[in-house]
């Protein structure tokens, strides 16, 4: 089983649900960046997705925007965010990494290459924000032929037969978009997102994991109800940008990743 699946595995067999964390790779600094995702497994993060700074995010709310562009400003590249999940590989082979991105900067890096260079660094999994299943054979195809998953979205509009083609050749885990806009905006209604996830699982055993708009371990909570894990984001960004300059914030990041952690 790939690191995802028995992760997710695991969870089920202790009667548990999961926590998915967001970083940006180098922000505030490669070096932070860094520390913190060190940090993260031990403060009770399943699984730990790095996004890949691209100039245009169009998914991201404000907070992971600007993260993008900070990191970018650090001189973050392809190459660099590769080298940050190799730099975690060395202290952990156990929590299931997935980039988090968008088609463009891959494309430019060249498909077959960045698969390649992503499987050799320590990577489980992407999910591609604005790569719908109807173009996503260039890189579905190779990705599942290096034993990666190609994560796939689904947002409360996706009903009917759009439902079947998007959980057709998805892996890994649903990240379940919960909200109609972009991320760390606004909240979700959580009967609504628990009857949609209700009806999804009638169609697939693949794990749902729900996201946007969870920031506090309240929301995280009410999520874990309906949902095999939340991911949580730009409440994390924020914080992180918040306290860029305290000599404290891995601590700060751990203590705000265990609050969220023992909600669910």
């Amino acid at each position: 089983m790939s690191r995802i699946e028995k992760t997710f595995s695991a969870l089920k067999a202790a009667n548990k649900k999961g926590l998915v964390t967001f970083v940006t790779a180098g922000d505030p600094s490669i070096e932070v960046s860094l520390d913190v995702l060190k940090n993260l497994p031990a403060s009770g993060a399943d699984f730990i997705e790095i996004g890949m700074p691209f100039t245009d995010p169009m998914a991201d709310g404000p907070a992971i925007q600007a993260s993008s562009l900070r990191a970018l400003e650090n001189g973050m590249n392809m190459k660099r965010t590769f080298q940050i999940v190799t730099d975690f590989r060395a202290h952990n082979d156990n929590t299931p990494i997935i980039l988090m991105g968008y088609f463009n900067p891959i494309y430019a890096y060249g498909c077959e290459d960045f698969i390649t260079d992503a499987k050799k660094a320590g990577a489980d999994g992407l999910i591609i924000v604005d790569l719908p299943p109807e173009e996503d054979e260039e890189l579905r195809v190779p990705v599942q032929e290096a034993g990666l998953d190609l994560i796939r979205l689904i947002t409360p509009t996706t009903i009917g037969t759009r439902l079947q083609t998007v959980i057709k050749n998805a892996s890994g885990f649903l990240y379940y978009v919960s909200i109609t806009g972009v991320t760390g905006t606004k909240s979700a209604n959580i009967e609504e997102v628990g009857a949609h996830i209700q009806e999804i699982k009638k169609h697939t055993d693949i794990p749902v994991a729900v996201g946007f708009g969870i920031k506090t371990p309240e929301d995280a909570q009410n999520m874990s109800q309906i949902a095999d894990a939340v991911v949580v984001g730009s409440a994390i960004v924020d914080n992180m940008h918040q306290n860029q300059n305290n000599e404290n914030l891995t601590r700060l990041i751990s203590n705000q990743v265990s609050a969220l952690k023992k909600a669910v």
